[in-house]
């Protein structure tokens, strides 16, 4: 039983991480109906900035404090990303408004490319490490209960900390502000949301702004968890069936859709591993988000499209 309990606990905080990346597709797409092919390299980006950033403190101040660097580094990475999102609005979105979706897909690969290319560029392309402090040894709970404890990694559970308290947040910012439901009119319909005085340039830039706050926190963790390269790029196809189970357009499904994938890769990598080799892990959500398009295409959570004729 506590192996099980150990188990299902790294599966439900690697979850919340999953949910992070998650929320930065479905952000974009409630705002612009379109998939964000560009959320993993605005990742990276977020990652590179905050570890340069740390790195090149006590070069421009003269000071050797961490606590101070990474403060200082966060604010810088994040006022990076709130550019980045205006000029991604100023220089392609503001050109493609009422375009077919289509259209906005390419334009996000296009800036995907662009943005790992402005990185490596910037920042340099060497593995960079992010500390914030952290704790990384493992520690037992519950030892009065079961015998020898429940195993527990301190990182991951800050980690997911941090990551429920954002989607929390991001939430209540949908649900109950004016900002919040003017996006969820500019993600039903364009044309509509102009005529009654949503001002879609702008709703794009915040939202775009909010989809960098994201990036800048799951690339702080993961940065942090795996170091700051190049391959970070692709935490976010590990995102994909999350999005793809909970649905593109729900917030909620993001968070659903991230505990069912992180406790499904690690229940059947360890009960279900042995049976075929190993290696469930890296394919299990790919699987389970293809028997979802397959019967439930919408999500979970998603909307379903009914076209009448």
């Amino acid at each position: 039983m506590a192996f099980f309990l150990e188990t299902l606990l790294g599966g439900l905080m690697a979850g919340m991480l999953y949910s992070l990346v998650a929320l930065g597709f479905v952000l974009i797409f409630k705002a612009s109906g379109v998939f964000n092919f560009a959320q993993g390299a605005m990742v990276l980006f977020a990652a590179l900035a905050m570890a340069r950033f740390a790195e090149w403190f006590p070069q421009w101040t003269g000071m050797e404090n961490p606590v101070l660097a990474n403060v200082v580094a966060f604010v810088l990475a994040g006022g990076v990303m709130f550019i980045v999102a205006w000029l991604i609005e100023w220089l392609v979105l503001r050109h493609l408004v009422n375009q077919e979706g289509t259209t906005l897909l390419m334009a996000t690969l296009g800036i995907a490319y662009f943005l790992e290319g402005l990185g490596q560029t910037i920042f340099g392309d060497s593995i960079y490490k992010i500390d914030v402090g952290m704790p990384k040894d493992p520690v037992f709970i519950f030892d009065t209960v079961f015998p020898g404890g429940i195993l527990v990694n301190k990182e991951d559970v800050i980690a997911a900390a941090i990551a429920a308290s954002l989607v929390a947040l991001l939430s209540l910012f949908f649900q109950k502000t004016s900002t919040g439901r003017a996006l969820r009119a500019v993600a039903d319909d364009h044309q509509a949301a102009q005529s009654i005085g949503i001002p879609l340039n702008r709703i794009w830039v915040v939202v775009w702004c909010v989809a960098g706050v994201v990036a800048l926190v799951a690339g702080m963790i993961w940065g942090s968890k795996l170091g700051v390269q190049f391959s970070l790029a692709t935490v976010a196809l590990r995102a994909l069936p999350v999005v793809i189970l909970g649905g593109l357009t729900s917030v909620p499904g993001a968070i659903i859709g991230g505990l069912i994938i992180g406790v499904g890769e690690k229940l059947s990598e360890v009960y279900l591993g042995p049976f075929v080799g190993g290696g469930i892990e890296i394919w299990f959500a790919y699987v389970l988000a293809l028997v979802f398009l397959l019967f439930r295409p919408q999500g979970l959570f998603g909307e379903k499209i009914i076209d009448r004729v």
